[in-house]
């Protein structure tokens, strides 16, 4: 099965909606959020990119530690 992300102009939802019901294979219509992910873990992600962004060398380089991990 497959499921699919759809963006529409918010007065024609209900045109929508009702065309997919219409639909016999369709098996589930479900509104979903486009904020998925909470506004406090936006935060914790910016506050760690900003302290990386001043603290350059609190961070490891990828290709050195790939290089480690190939040893």
């Amino acid at each position: 099965m497959k499921s699919f992300t759809i963006t529409i102009q918010d007065s024609k939802e209900s045109v929508f909606i009702e065309m997919m019901k219409s639909l016999n294979f369709v098996k589930k219509i479900e509104e979903v959020s486009d904020d998925l992910i909470p506004e406090e873990h936006k935060k914790i992600v910016l506050d760690r990119l900003k302290y990386i962004e001043e603290n350059p060398e609190s961070c490891l380089n990828w290709e050195d530690i790939e290089q480690k991990l190939k040893l």
